[in-house]
């Protein structure tokens, strides 16, 4: 029996779970890795060459899918939920959907892995997830492929092969980051790294990417950490604090709440230095307007968008199409001097926007009116 806390937590009535339960059962079979064809190479990435290709037993439409997400305070997260919701939207998406679900749990594992869980019993077809913990989900991985239930995990992904992954080169982003920085500060020097939520695979990889280019780099580097959790204000207080402790750095690398790092300099009256960041709107006007006084930007990542392609994938999964275990998404980059208004960022939207959310590979392109019109409240 199901405590009642679970169905407190996805809002989801008994009677809703327990007829979810049979429904899944009765379809209830796990991937097959095949050797067939990938269904769309173009969009559905493989993420290396001996990638396993998955097919599961197809099944009719429409389908019920959720989203569970972790942490959602930020504006990447809830930039992300409300992409999710204007994908689901699209009239071609929603006419293979019963039900989109969404709902955010915060910073405790266990609450995400209820979320799931809950979401398996219930019946939903397939669950995506950006995962709190990278190796905290065996357990529901097994119970997902058990019922037949579609695990696409997506930006925090989960350290298996027996459930699908959408993501971009993490650690190559922290490489290209950390690249830049050894480009423009040739001699070494002391870098702030702002490091992202801790306990995700995306902060650990970027950070392990980012520490392995400077080491061997030959010169000689001293990193200052501070945990800014991907949001500006955080970002913003922990720079500022570690500007007044340590008066000046010679480089900065922050994976998100980049524009409350930049406002951090400016307020503290800090010079301005090379910056490898992601790519939101405000980091990047602050890296147009000031370039010609130092601050000399590489802004990459990849936007909020890739929770679409991890929808695609699992509604491709549902339909028996052969799709790989891991897909590898492409980079959004605009670097020093060649961040143009219009394309690269855009001037007149708010700073609170991340750039860089279209797969043209993948049919998938949003504006920022189609996106912002959403919410990020659990649905």
């Amino acid at each position: 029996m199901l405590s009642k806390s679970r169905f407190h937590l996805v809002g989801l009535p008994a009677a809703i779970v327990a007829a979810g339960c049979f429904g899944a059962s009765a379809l209830a079979a796990p991937p097959k890795v095949v050797t067939a064809a990938n269904s769309d190479p173009s969009c559905f990435a493989p993420w290396a060459g001996d990638t396993k290709l998955f097919q599961y037993p197809a099944k009719k439409g429409p389908y019920r899918i959720a989203l569970a997400n972790g942490y959602v305070a930020n504006t990447w997260r809830i930039q992300m939920i409300k992409t999710a919701k204007a994908y689901a939207a699209q009239p071609d998406v929603a006419a293979k959907l019963k039900e989109f679900k969404v709902v955010s749990t915060g910073e405790d594992v266990a609450a995400q892995i209820a979320a799931i869980n809950n979401f398996i019993d219930s019946g939903y077809d397939a669950v995506v997830v950006n995962a709190q913990n990278p190796a905290a989900f065996k357990p529901v991985i097994k119970r997902a492929n058990d019922a037949g239930v579609v695990l696409v995990a997506f930006d925090n992904i989960l350290d298996t092969e027996e459930a699908i992954n959408v993501n971009v080169d993490q650690k190559g982003l922290g490489k290209y980051w950390a690249e830049w920085l050894v480009k423009y500060v040739p001699n070494g020097g002391k870098v702030l790294e702002v490091r992202g939520v801790s306990g995700t695979s995306v902060d650990r990889d970027r950070h392990d990417g980012i520490q392995e280019v400077l080491k061997a780099s030959g010169k000689k580097w001293e990193t200052v950490e501070v945990i800014g959790k991907w949001d500006d204000p955080t970002a913003q207080k922990v720079t500022a604090d570690a500007i007044a402790v340590h008066k000046k750095f010679d480089a900065i690398t922050a994976q998100g709440g980049d524009t409350g790092v930049v406002q951090a300099m400016i307020d503290a009256k800090h010079p301005f230095v090379p910056f490898g960041g992601e790519t939101e709107n405000g980091f990047r006007k602050f890296c147009s307007q000031y370039a010609g006084q130092g601050l000399k930007c590489a802004s990459a990542g990849t936007g909020p968008a890739q929770v679409a392609v991890a929808i695609k994938t699992a509604i491709a999964a549902l339909e028996g199409k052969v799709v790989p275990q891991s897909v590898k998404l492409p980079l959004a980059k605009a670097e020093f001097p060649n961040l143009k208004d219009g394309t690269d960022f855009y001037a007149k939207l708010s700073d609170n926007f991340f750039v860089g959310n279209s797969f043209p590979t993948c049919g998938i392109n949003f504006t920022a009116q189609e996106i912002m019109g959403q919410t990020e409240a659990n649905k």
